[in-house]
């Protein structure tokens, strides 16, 4: 019996692509693909296994006669747009994390876990600062929390223990799941929110610069407090030319840079980086203040954003790659959920395989995860 298995090559096309390659330079890795193409030889089933992972795909799909029609489960928006042409990456990080939300909720209400009262609350014609003070009433954090803070690090974790107090998972992450080679550019995305009843979740991109994270982590909160998922990549600064993504925008820059704080300081002293000190922002947020205010023009704000573009004004703000695996992990998992699922195994209500799966996570590193740092 032959195990040698006939795939069309609409598929082994659509995967290729799909992955984000060129034929011509993906044949040159694996060579034996132009072979299937032109009917020379037909793979073999160990062949078709190594295929699927170097295209990350799910190995049943090349028994399909046809490539699968999949689509985005949220909108996407660009700065000048929205759009769904994402890369592979990020698509498939917002399924896992679509994934870990579903079991969550499931597990929340088998458990008579309440709904969060804030999810939605407003609307898209809502007035920003009414948002602002209800995110601020729920978290209880006064309009100069971030000023007691003497650092961008210690400013972000309190934020993100008070978000995840509340029931909000926030994860941290770069990659797809712990793969080091699937890289997830900020350009292409500083975050996403999937918002739900029992358990909205965050995705902020771990190799953005950590004042920029502070904006990104509330301006998804803005989009929970609405009720509207999204993902967005910020470029310049700037939000997509739609209403609720220019809502969650006014809402992130008041809850961080709030206007009357602000002009006082901007009084004092007019600089950037003294504001950026001041409130745990990045300097391209308090630039972006300085235009929203009028104290600078677009021309003055678009210079300074090309010169702060610069690696060489950027090197103090870049986070670290590096570190314990365990304490990326606590970040890329978020607490909160790690809890959660460390609470059904040993319950019994969820089986060690599944918590595998939804934590990427497995065998002697999972246990020891668990064990030492949940």
């Amino acid at each position: 019996m032959s195990n040698r298995i006939e795939v069309s090559n609409n598929l082994l096309t659509w995967a290729i692509s799909r992955a984000g390659f060129e034929l011509h330079t993906f044949a040159e890795k694996f060579p034996a693909v132009i072979q299937w193409l032109e009917g020379e030889k037909t793979p073999t089933i160990k062949q078709l296994e190594s295929f699927a992972k170097k295209v990350h795909l799910p190995f049943g799909y090349l028994f399909l006669k046809e490539p699968p029609v999949e689509t985005l489960p949220i909108p996407f928006f660009r700065s000048n747009s929205a759009s769904e042409n994402i890369s592979l990456n990020v698509y498939d990080t917002i399924l896992l994390l679509q994934q870990r939300q579903n079991w969550l909720a499931d597990y929340l209400r088998d458990n008579e876990f309440e709904e969060l009262p804030f999810v939605g609350r407003f609307h898209g014609e809502s007035d920003h600062a009414a948002i602002v003070q209800d995110i601020r009433n729920v978290l209880n954090l006064p309009e100069n929390w971030a000023s007691q803070f003497s650092t961008w690090e210690d400013a972000l974790s309190h934020l993100v223990a008070t978000i995840e107090d509340k029931g909000i998972i926030v994860t941290f992450n770069g990659v797809v799941e712990n793969n080091n080679k699937r890289k997830i550019p900020v350009d292409e995305c500083r975050g996403f929110v999937l918002v739900d009843q029992f358990a909205p979740f965050m995705f902020v991109n771990n190799g953005d610069f950590k004042s920029a994270q502070m904006f990104t982590v509330v301006h998804e909160l803005a989009h929970i407090w609405t009720g509207h998922s999204a993902g967005f990549d910020f470029r310049k600064m700037l939000p997509a030319n739609d209403p609720i993504e220019k809502l969650c925008d006014r809402v992130a820059a008041e809850f961080l840079v709030p206007e009357n704080a602000f002009d006082q300081v901007w009084q004092e002293t007019p600089q950037t980086d003294f504001v950026a000190r001041h409130f745990k922002v990045s300097e391209i947020v308090a630039a972006r203040r300085a235009l929203d205010t009028g104290k600078w023009t677009k021309a003055r704000f678009f210079e300074f954003y090309r010169n702060y573009s610069r690696p060489e004004f950027q090197s103090g703000e870049r986070t670290s790659s590096g570190g314990n695996f365990y304490a990326t992990t606590r970040k890329r998992l978020s607490i909160t959920f790690a809890t959660h699922v460390d609470q059904a195994v040993k319950s019994g209500q969820l089986l060690y395989r599944d918590a595998y799966k939804l934590t990427s996570l497995k065998g002697d590193t999972f246990e020891r995860f668990f064990s030492q740092h949940v």
